[in-house]
């Protein structure tokens, strides 16, 4: 196959990403109804949102991108068109959903490390742990449908994802108001009261939302003649050895890159929480804003990495490396863009989620950085996901937990409490999380762009020798 010209990927790459940027934005509408509803309701709930959403992200990251391994694995084969193989990955990857859920279940339903590193007040720990008691019970069908739409993605049907992730969302919204206000209604039989929950009913909504989306996704593979050639409906698959040790050879140092990747964020709000209620208020609008801005490079990412992966799978190296520099570009790209427009923006959009005027004048100055933040960002998350294609984890593994963890969260301490008595005051508190954040993820983006550039170089001489 002739290798894609720059027009030819944008346009396959784009009709991956669509969909799976629309079903992306819909999940991540969750945190964002969340956030909206529970910041009018009281800035003690919204601190417990912040606490509780930084634990459990911090838990499913990392056992999503465990389940996640099925991408590349399944596109491969798809690719190769092993259709059987694909299929059966997919019925591995469900038990391993199944018992990674037992395990982070356990952690949310006794959170107290978590509290602990917040240091949170009394009232604000207690509406955390009710929160995330409903969200361990979201987890297990969180899981099992990351497996149905990695292996979606891989096979190139990402609609299938998408339309899933709209119709909950569209359930999630009427019924977290309900269960974060309450309700009092006059009915025929007299006074109807339903008591509101704050923060706590975000968790229980989510619960009933994510078990839905898991059955529906169930029935979808059941019922779609799709799904025919894959083998699904003619056998059912054990767990084996050979199965789940492929999935955790690739999954294991990809879902601890992600758990750095996102504790590095994560940890922010635990130690911001030490400031009080109105700065963590702040960071969890601003972190809801950057992951709203996330989802476009993410899309992209997955994009073309599946595209990346199939090539290799059909076995036409020169056309997987030209996609991956491709979809490289691409994200920059949009990152550039993105990012600069939300900065022209920022005051617009703070004000569009809380009419707080503490909370706004405590949001703002942690987005000052948020161009260059998010184009390091869309960069390095395409650059991942087009290594994770060529089964390369390991490194970035160690790069993100240097720059993320090193650079990022360990500097923004420094920074942000004054450890060694320099820190200008502009950088003091909240706002110095927010600038060495930005310093770790350029750090990130730049050695990963070498590892891929050492990854193509690898494949090329392999490829040369191959057909010598």
């Amino acid at each position: 196959m002739t290798p894609p010209t720059f027009a030819q990927s944008a346009r396959r790459i784009a009709a991956l990403a669509w969909p799976t940027y629309i079903g992306q934005v819909a999940v991540l509408a969750f945190n964002t109804v969340d956030t909206v509803l529970v910041a009018r309701y009281s800035a003690v709930d919204l601190a417990a949102l912040a606490i509780g959403s930084a634990a459990y992200i911090s838990i499913f990251i990392g056992f999503m991108g465990v389940v996640l391994a099925l991408g590349p694995i399944a596109g491969q084969l798809f690719g190769a068109r092993r259709l059987v193989d694909a299929g059966h990955a997919l019925q591995q990857a469900v038990w391993l959903a199944l018992g990674l859920s037992v395990v982070g279940s356990a952690l949310l339903l006794f959170p107290e490390p978590f509290l602990a590193l917040s240091q949170a007040s009394a009232e604000v720990a207690t509406r955390a742990r009710g929160f995330l008691a409903g969200v361990a019970f979201a987890l297990p069908a969180s899981l099992l449908f990351t497996a149905y739409r990695a292996f979606n993605v891989a096979v190139s049907r990402p609609k299938a994802v998408m339309a899933v992730q709209i119709g909950a969302l569209v359930l999630k919204v009427p019924l977290t108001a309900l269960l974060v206000f309450g309700l009092d209604v006059a009915t025929p039989l007299g006074a109807l009261h339903l008591p509101g929950h704050g923060a706590p009913g975000c968790g229980a909504a989510t619960a009933i939302v994510m078990i839905g989306q898991a059955l529906t996704a169930a029935i979808v593979l059941r019922r779609d003649p799709f799904y025919v050639p894959f083998g699904l409906r003619e056998r059912f698959a054990w767990p084996t050895r050979a199965g789940l040790a492929s999935l955790l050879r690739l999954g294991v140092p990809m879902g601890l890159s992600m758990v750095v990747e996102v504790t590095g964020f994560t940890f922010m709000a635990f130690f911001i929480a030490r400031l009080g209620a109105t700065p963590v208020a702040g960071h969890q609008i601003a972190v809801n804003m950057v992951s709203l801005m996330y989802m476009m490079p993410l899309a992209l990412a997955n994009a073309a990495g599946t595209l990346v992966a199939q090539r290799i799978g059909a076995d036409e190296p020169r056309a997987a490396r030209r996609m991956g520099w491709h979809g490289v570009l691409i994200g920059a790209g949009a990152g550039a863009v993105v990012g600069a427009t939300v900065y022209a923006l920022r005051v617009d959009i703070v004000r569009a989620y809380t009419g707080d005027a503490t909370i706004v004048a405590a949001t703002l100055p942690l987005l000052a950085w948020v161009a260059l933040f998010h184009l390091a960002d869309a960069t390095q998350a395409v650059t991942a996901f087009v290594l994770r294609s060529y089964r390369v984890v390991n490194a970035p593994l160690a790069i993100n937990a240097i720059a993320l963890w090193g650079v990022g969260l360990a500097g923004g301490y420094g920074l942000a409490f004054d450890i060694g008595g320099a820190t200008p005051s502009a950088l003091r508190g909240a706002p110095g999380f927010w600038g060495a954040a930005t310093g770790g993820l350029v750090v990130a983006s730049v050695l990963l762009l070498a590892l891929l550039a050492r990854t193509f170089r690898r494949d090329r001489r392999a490829y040369r020798v191959a057909t010598a």
